[in-house]
């Protein structure tokens, strides 16, 4: 009999965005009690949860070592080449502590594992403008956005209120220190908000939870996923499952070897000499002045990085075509077309390919994506409305039972916290943000903020709440901010970084049903929050001060911000501009024909996929595509392709699934590991220039 030990015999989990192939769950298919009843039996393999303490001192050791090992780390690699640690942080952390725990007799708990994986993944996670590394690093961006040529080329600099960030002229920003008065009051909002919003979404999103998944009994078909990878994550840190080692192993490898190239050098040779060597181009291959003289206004490039090959691997195939065929018909054949018909005013040849997609996006791109998001939002809110009205008729009868029972009882041991408590925390809270926002921009209509904040809020954090509940996909209303702050006649360039009210916390209430899903305590989730919070605040202070002050961001040695920022500046700048009356450089780049021609093109193609039964995720990538420059979509579709064609062919369907996300974050493991390598000599470096010997 052949020895089949180290073949995969389960399936490895997704893990949240971007590690799993999931297939779309209809609703219509199946009742959601008969959803509920296999989301339980798959999490917790048909037996009868129990409920543990998860938050133990080996998981705050874990979140210390990510904290203080990985997050310096993971900052870094996001300014230089736009990516963070991701899922490196969390296999590196929760193996090594497994294998301390095994040699030590005593393993980890998979409620230990679930919280270390959420710390780690909300430590290092890497938010807009490619910034990781904790709230500060917002303040970083307001800092350079304030002084950018962006905000002075459009009359906003000296405009952006000092509550925000200081002014261009602070010591506080000629000095980069936050060590300066001028930085009191923007840090005080910054730490305020934070502890408020912990309190905010604990509170609402319990109700949530309570209501979704306890009294109407939704199936949440993704809180599986997330609870199933503690498990494998035990698997992987026990070595109970040879395989996972095997292949994260060779990615591990393979992400070292082309790190040392990609990562290693340029950071390092950043310190020592004036200008970084970067023998693999960061963040891409600038091929615009190769090909403007055929191709006017097309932004085109390559991304080299072998982790855009990879990714292909693991994001479904059908958005990964989507997103190349519309990425080249835009660039290679519209844009041409475009330019020579005049549609392209800005743009003129020398440019690169971010100056060129600035240009052509304010141009023409930005009010077509205007029209495609709007068109895309219509469509999802009447496919997901209509599988959720499908699924009521059939179960009329179990939800009138679920409102005649209401909230009921708790199960025992889950570490319910009271129903009243829930609402008090987000009542108080949300009245703070009220307040603190009425203080800062006084101007503002006050009934705007309060109707966002206690009646749009709640209302569609409920509704994407059961749509999670229900398909595992949420649903969100674009450009809601910006149409309210323009229509409502206030011309202060302040409300643009207020907060109105608006949030949706139905991701929340999935948490817990993960949690739940885990055995682990809904307190331990309560403490690790808590304990999370001032930790990230604590962290993300000192090392975003501390790389800041030692050196100019972005510059030379933070390639990928380089490049982007200058970009993100100038779209951030028009849109602000956007209440500014009649001569608002917004309004004059926006062409209201060009939005309807977006909208138009969404429905006709999203109607062309239905009538020709394309499965739609081929519709979702080419949509999101649209405009895109091509520099990721090229080594994407060719992993893609690879995966594809090759490997599932030559290893099997069904292993090569389950292996490419175990390969994947090995790679970016073995990236994040020689990246660190670089970035704790360049830090021995540059304590060193300040010594005074």
């Amino acid at each position: 009999m052949a020895d089949t030990r180290d073949e995969p015999r389960d399936e490895p989990s997704g893990l949240h965005d971007g590690t799993g192939i999931e297939e779309t769950h209809d609703v219509a298919s199946e009742t959601p009690e008969d959803a509920r009843a296999l989301s339980e039996m798959t999490a917790g393999e048909g037996q009868a949860v129990q409920f543990e303490e998860g938050f133990t001192g080996r998981t705050i050791m874990g979140a210390l070592f990510v904290t203080f090992v990985m997050l310096p780390g993971g900052l870094y690699l996001a300014l230089v080449a736009g990516q963070g640690l991701g899922a490196a942080a969390e296999w590196v952390t929760i193996i090594l502590f497994s294998e301390i725990a095994r040699r030590s007799f005593v393993p980890l708990k998979r409620q230990e594992i679930y919280l270390i994986f959420l710390m780690a993944s909300s430590l290092t996670a890497v938010g807009g403008h490619g910034l990781a590394g904790g709230p500060f690093g917002q303040k970083i961006w307001d800092a350079y956005f304030v002084s950018s040529s962006a905000a002075k080329a459009f009359g906003l600099a000296g405009d952006v209120p000092t509550w925000v960030v200081p002014q261009e002229t602070s010591p506080g920003i000629q000095n980069r220190t936050f060590f300066h008065p001028d930085w009191r009051l923007p840090i005080f909002l910054l730490v305020t908000y934070n502890l408020l919003g912990l309190l905010n979404s604990f509170g609402l999103g319990y109700l949530l939870f309570r209501v979704t998944s306890d009294v109407e009994r939704l199936p949440f078909p993704m809180a599986p996923v997330a609870a199933g990878g503690a498990t494998a994550l035990a698997e992987a840190g026990s070595k109970e499952e040879s395989w996972r080692w095997r292949v994260f192993s060779i990615g591990a490898m393979v992400g070292i070897i082309f790190g040392f190239f990609y990562l290693f050098i340029p950071v390092f040779t950043g310190v020592v000499l004036l200008a970084p060597i970067q023998l693999i181009p960061i963040p891409f291959l600038d091929l615009v002045q190769n090909t403007e003289t055929f191709l006017p206004g097309a932004a085109i490039g390559i991304d080299l990085n072998l982790g855009a090959v990879l990714s292909g691997f693991v994001i479904p195939y059908p958005v990964v075509v989507g997103n190349f065929v519309a990425t080249v018909l835009s660039q290679f054949f519209a844009a041409p077309v475009l330019q020579r018909a005049g549609y392209f005013p800005d743009w003129h040849p020398g440019m690169t390919s971010i100056y060129t997609q600035t240009v052509t996006g304010l141009n023409f791109w930005m009010s077509l994506g205007i029209g495609t998001s709007l068109a895309i939002g219509i469509i999802g809110l009447g496919s997901v409305f209509s599988g959720v009205m499908q699924a009521r008729r059939q179960n009329a009868g179990r939800e009138r039972e679920a409102r005649r029972r209401g909230l009921g009882e708790p199960p025992p041991g889950r570490g319910d916290i009271p129903v009243w408590v829930a609402a008090a925390m987000w009542f108080v809270t949300t009245i703070c943000f009220v307040g603190i926002t009425h203080w800062l921009v006084p101007g503002f209509p006050l009934w705007i903020v309060i109707l966002f904040a206690f009646v749009y809020s709640p209302l569609i954090s409920y509704v994407s709440a059961r749509l999670i509940g229900l398909t595992g996909r949420g649903i969100g209303i674009p450009y809601i901010k910006e149409a309210v702050v323009i229509t409502s006649g206030y011309r202060g360039l302040d409300i643009w970084f207020a907060d109105i009210g608006m949030r949706d916390y139905s991701g929340v209430a999935q948490n817990f049903r993960e949690v739940e899903l885990t055995g682990t305590k809904f307190t331990s989730y309560l403490k690790m929050q808590v304990f999370l919070v001032p930790l990230i605040l604590v962290s993300s202070f000192m090392f975003w001060g501390f790389f800041w002050h030692t050196n100019v961001i972005p510059s030379a040695q933070f390639p990928y911000a380089q490049q982007y920022w200058p970009r993100e500046s100038t779209t951030q700048a028009i849109w602000m501009t956007a209440n500014q009356g009649a001569e608002s450089p917004f309004l004059k780049a926006i062409k209201p024909q060009v939005i309807y021609a977006g909208g138009a093109l969404a429905f006709f193609t999203y109607g062309a996929t239905v009538m020709f039964k394309i499965p739609v995720l081929y519709y979702y990538g080419f949509i999101g595509g649209i405009g895109g420059m091509p520099h990721g979509a090229f080594p994407q579709v060719f992993g893609a392709l690879l995966s594809r064609y090759y490997f599932s062919k030559r290893l099997g369907v069904e292993n090569w699934m389950k292996y490419t996300p175990v390969l994947l974050a090995g790679f970016y493991c073995g990236m994040g590991l020689i990246g660190m390598a670089g970035i704790a000599l360049a830090l021995i470096v540059k304590v060193t220039n300040f010594l005074p010997f």
